[in-house]
C-alpha cells in the first residue's frame, strides 16, 4: 500500500525532510503547520467504542505522532497529526474487560481506507453509474434543505423515509426525533442476519423484547441450538471470556457442552458433542427434552415423536434430558438458522419453554435481561409514539406499485440492503424510483451509489463513539468517548450534520440540543456518577463510558412456558403460535424433488453480512474452520458430493428458484448430507477495491419468504440443487491449500 493512500504510521524524521528536498522540485511536499501540540515519540491511550457490530465492546486507541497526506487550499502536502495506530480492548469495560475480535482489530482500517469518501459528492451522471462531482458542505446541506423544505410546503413530510442501522443508542435516538419533529415515520431498521425474532418471543415469553445476558460462567450444562456464540452472534467476546471460565471448571467442575445445528458453527468446532438436526425442528427437540426434564412440561412430545421429526435418537434426547437435570444450572441458548425458518418463532418459544423448565430464567448459571437506560426519557425527547411506522419491504412495495406518496426524499444511514435483501423484493428498482437520495455512508457500495447527494461520515476514530449495548453485561453501560484524533478528510459528524439540517429548514426543527455532544452531555447527567467526586459525564469520558446499577427488565413468565396442552401439528392459534403448546413446523421454498438441498447461507467470520468486506485485512483473514481467505465457497458433505461427483475446489453451480451462481466446493463433514452452506460477505458489485467482482452473494439465491408472524427475513427457508460445472481454477484460495496438496513435494 503507497504512503497516497493510508497514512504513514511510522514516526516523523529526518527521512520526511530529504524527501521533500531531492529530486524534481516541481513535486516537492509541503510541510503544513500542525494543528495541535504535539511529543514526537510519545504514545496516548485514549478510550473509544468499537462500532462494527452492536457488541458496543471498549477500547484504548494507541494514538502517536505521524504523517498524514492532506489538501489545504488546493496544495497538497503533508502535516504532522496524532494519530491511531493500533486498537486494543479496553481492560474494565464490561462487555468485553480487554478483549477485541480480529474484526474490531481491523477496524482502525475504516479510518485509513484508501476508497473512504473524503468530501461531501454530489451525482452528475445516472443513477447507479458512480459518477459524482465534489461540492462544499455548504451546498451540499443546502441541497438537502431545499427538498425538505419542498415536502413541508407541500404538506407530504411523510413522504420523508429513514433506512437506518437501528438499535437503541444516542444516534438512533436522535435521528427518531429528528424524523418525529419533521412530520416523517420512523426510521426504517433492516438486518439480514437481525434478532428481531428472539426479541419477539423473549416478549411473548418473558414480557421483555431484548437479547438476554448468559451466565456462562456459571453454567454446568451448555445446550445451544445453532447459535454462534463464539464466533458472530450477539456479544461474542463476551460471551468467549465466559465460556473459557465455564470450561476451566470453577469449584473443579468442568461445564459441558452440547451444540445442535445443521452446519458446524466455529462454536460447534468446539463443542463435547455436536448433534446435526433436521433444519427447522429445534422447537420440537426442545420441547422434547422439556417433557423428559419435567414431567407433563409438554406431554405429546415423547422421545419417539422428537425422534421421528428431528432425526435424534429417542435414547439421544433422554440420556440429555437426564444430563440437563442431573449437571445443574443447565442452560439453552437459540441463534443463527434456527431463528431464520419460517417457524422460527415456535423454536425461539420453545427453547424459552424449556429454560423455564430449567430454571435458567433470572438464575446464576442461566440468564437475565441487561437493565437499560431509556436514551429519549434521559435525554428528555417527545417520546411521541411511532406513527406510520413500515417494513423495508413494504417500503420497496409501495415504490414498485408506483404509490406516488411513498417515498419522495430517502435518507441511507449506515446500511447496504441492496446487496442483503432477497432480489424477490426488488430493493435495487424500488429505491431508484425515488426522486431524491441522501446517503451518510463512507464508502460507494451497492446502496449509497444511488444516492444524490453524499454527506460523508466521521469515522469512529475522529468523532463521539457511542453504544448502549443490549446485552453482554450483568450490569448497566452507556459507552461513550470524544474522537482520539482529528478527521483526516473534509467530512463531518451525522448527528451534527442533521441537527444543522434541523436548523436551516423554513420551519426548524427544534431539538434541544446544538451538538451531538451536547445530547451526550445531557444523557449521562441524569446517571448516577461511578467514582465518588466525580460526575457520571467527566467520568465516562476518561473511562469510555458509564457502567452500574439501572432497574433491571421486569421478567414476567408467560404460564404455557410451563405446561403443554395441545396436539403436534395443531397451534391454538396466531396469539399462541409461539407457544410451548402448539408445534409449528417449517415451510421451505422449493420441490425437494427438484431442489433436494436446503440452503444455509450464514454470517462469515470475517465480514458478517458484508458490511466489512472492505476492510483488506479481514480479507486477508483464514476463515477459523475452512482456512480459505479473499474467496467464497460453498459447504457440501463429502458424501453428498461424492454422489454428484464433486470434489475439493470444483467449480459448482448452486440454483435456487429465484437465482443461481457459480462458486467453489469445499468439501465439510461438519455439515448435514441435505445441507449445503455458503458464507455471507463477498460478490459486491461496488464496495472498494477489495471487495467488488469478488465471489458471489448468497442472498441472490434467497426466496422472499419472512418467519411466521414477524417481517424477519426467513434466509434459512430457501432450497437449492447443485451442479459441477468446471475443474478448480484457483478462486478457492487456502491458507494452508499447498501443505494438504502437494505433500509428495515436502512442503
Amino acid at each position: 500500500m503507497d504512503r497516497r493512500s493510508f497514512i504513514k504510521l511510522t514516526a516523523v524524521s529526518g527521512g520526511t525532510a530529504a524527501l521533500a528536498s531531492c529530486g524534481n522540485p516541481d513535486h516537492q511536499l509541503l510541510r503544513f503547520v500542525p494543528d495541535e501540540d504535539i511529543v514526537p515519540g510519545q504514545a496516548v491511550w485514549k478510550p473509544s467504542v468499537c462500532p462494527l457490530c452492536a457488541s458496543g465492546c471498549g477500547l484504548t486507541v494507541r494514538v502517536m505522532d505521524a504523517d498524514a497526506d492532506v489538501v489545504r487550499d488546493g496544495k497538497a502536502g503533508v502535516v504532522q497529526i496524532l494519530a491511531a495506530k493500533k486498537l486494543e480492548g479496553s481492560p474494565d469495560h464490561p462487555i468485553n474487560r480487554g478483549g477485541l475480535c480480529a474484526r474490531g482489530q481491523a477496524a482502525i482500517q475504516v479510518t485509513y481506507h484508501p476508497d473512504r469518501i473524503t468530501q461531501p459528492l454530489k451525482r452528475k451522471g445516472n443513477r447507479g453509474d458512480g459518477s459524482y462531482e465534489a461540492i462544499t458542505w455548504d451546498a451540499a446541506i443546502a441541497e438537502v434543505v431545499a427538498k425538505l423544505n419542498e415536502l413541508a410546503t407541500a404538506g407530504t413530510t411523510q413522504s420523508l423515509s429513514f433506512i437506518g442501522r437501528g438499535g437503541e443508542g444516542h444516534r438512533s435516538a436522535l435521528i427518531a426525533e429528528f424524523l418525529s419533529r419533521f412530520g416523517a415515520p420512523p426510521p426504517v431498521q433492516y438486518e439480514l442476519f437481525g434478532d428481531a425474532v428472539l426479541r419477539r418471543a423473549n416478549g411473548i415469553s418473558f414480557g421483555v423484547e431484548q437479547l438476554p445476558t448468559f451466565d456462562l460462567a456459571n453454567t454446568r450444562y451448555l445446550l445451544n441450538f445453532g447459535a454462534d456464540v463464539l464466533g458472530t452472534w450477539n456479544a461474542p467476546v463476551s460471551h468467549a471470556r465466559a465460556y473459557g471460565e465455564m470450561r476451566q471448571g470453577t469449584r473443579g467442575v468442568r461445564g459441558h457442552f452440547v451444540q445442535v445445528e445443521s452446519r458446524m458453527s466455529q462454536t460447534g468446532a468446539s463443542a463435547d458433542e455436536w448433534i446435526a438436526i433436521r433444519p427447522g425442528t429445534e422447537g420440537v427437540l426442545a420441547l422434547g427434552l422439556a417433557n423428559a426434564v419435567k414431567e407433563g412440561a409438554a406431554a405429546e412430545y415423547t422421545p419417539d415423536v422428537v425422534e421421528q421429526a428431528t432425526g435424534v435418537a429417542a435414547a439421544r434426547v433422554e440420556r440429555i434430558a437426564r444430563e440437563l437435570k442431573e449437571r445443574t444450572p443447565s442452560l439453552a441458548i437459540i441463534g443463527g438458522a434456527a431463528l431464520a425458518q419460517t417457524n422460527g418463532l415456535f423454536n425461539a418459544s420453545a427453547i424459552n419453554a424449556l429454560n423455564a423448565v430449567l430454571g435458567a430464567v433470572g438464575k446464576p448459571g442461566g440468564f437475565a435481561f441487561t437493565p437499560q437506560l431509556n436514551v429519549a426519557a434521559a435525554a428528555k425527547l417527545s417520546g411521541k409514539p411511532a406513527s406510520g411506522a413500515r417494513t423495508l419491504q413494504k417500503l420497496a412495495e409501495d415504490l414498485l406499485a408506483g404509490d406516488a406518496g411513498a417515498t419522495q426524499a430517502l435518507m441511507i444511514d449506515g446500511v447496504n440492503p441492496v446487496f442483503t435483501t432477497p432480489r424477490g423484493w426488488k430493493v435495487r428498482d424500488a429505491l431508484s424510483k425515488v426522486p431524491f437520495i441522501v446517503s451518510c455512508g463512507s464508502f460507494l457500495d451497492e446502496t449509497s451509489i444511488l444516492a444524490d447527494i453524499i454527506l460523508p461520515d466521521h469515522s469512529f476514530l475522529e468523532s463521539w463513539a457511542e453504544s448502549v449495548p443490549e446485552s453482554g453485561s450483568a450490569m448497566a453501560v452507556v459507552s461513550a468517548a470524544p474522537a482520539v484524533m482529528k478527521p483526516l478528510h473534509q467530512t463531518r459528524s451525522t448527528p451534527d450534520v442533521l441537527l444543522e439540517i434541523g436548523r436551516q429548514l423554513e420551519k426548524p426543527v427544534e431539538l434541544p440540543w446544538q451538538t451531538f455532544e451536547e445530547m451526550l452531555t445531557a444523557t449521562f447527567a441524569t446517571l448516577p456518577s461511578m467514582t465518588e467526586g466525580v460526575d457520571a459525564w467527566t467520568d465516562a469520558q476518561e473511562k469510555g463510558g458509564w457502567w452500574g446499577d439501572l432497574p433491571a427488565p421486569l421478567v414476567r413468565l408467560r404460564p404455557s412456558l410451563l405446561r403443554g396442552s395441545g396436539a403436534p401439528g395443531k397451534p391454538e392459534g396466531s396469539s399462541d403460535v409461539a407457544s410451548a403448546s402448539g408445534r409449528k413446523d417449517p415451510d421451505f421454498d422449493g420441490d425437494p424433488n427438484q431442489y433436494p438441498f436446503h440452503f444455509l447461507p450464514y454470517p462469515s467470520n470475517q465480514f458478517l453480512d458484508g458490511s466489512l468486506a472492505h476492510l483488506p485485512w479481514l480479507q486477508e483473514m483464514p476463515d477459523p474452520l475452512t482456512s480459505a481467505m479473499w474467496s467464497c465457497w460453498v459447504e457440501i458433505n463429502p458424501a453428498a458430493a461424492a454422489k454428484l461427483g464433486i470434489a475439493q475446489g470444483d467449480i459448482v453451480e448452486v440454483t435456487s428458484q429465484h437465482g443461481k451462481l457459480r462458486t467453489a466446493a469445499y468439501l465439510s463433514p461438519g455439515i448435514a448430507p441435505d445441507v449445503l452452506a455458503m458464507p455471507a460477505g463477498q460478490g459486491h458489485a461496488t464496495f472498494t477495491r477489495y471487495a467488488s467482482g469478488r465471489g458471489e452473494n448468497p442472498v441472490d439465491l434467497l426466496a422472499p419468504v419472512t418467519v411466521d408472524n414477524t417481517d424477519a427475513v426467513a434466509w434459512a427457508a430457501t432450497r437449492v440443487t447443485i451442479a459441477r460445472v468446471g475443474e478448480p481454477d484457483g478462486r478457492l484460495v487456502l491458507f494452508a491449500g499447498e501443505m494438504r496438496e502437494h505433500v509428495e513435494r515436502g512442503r
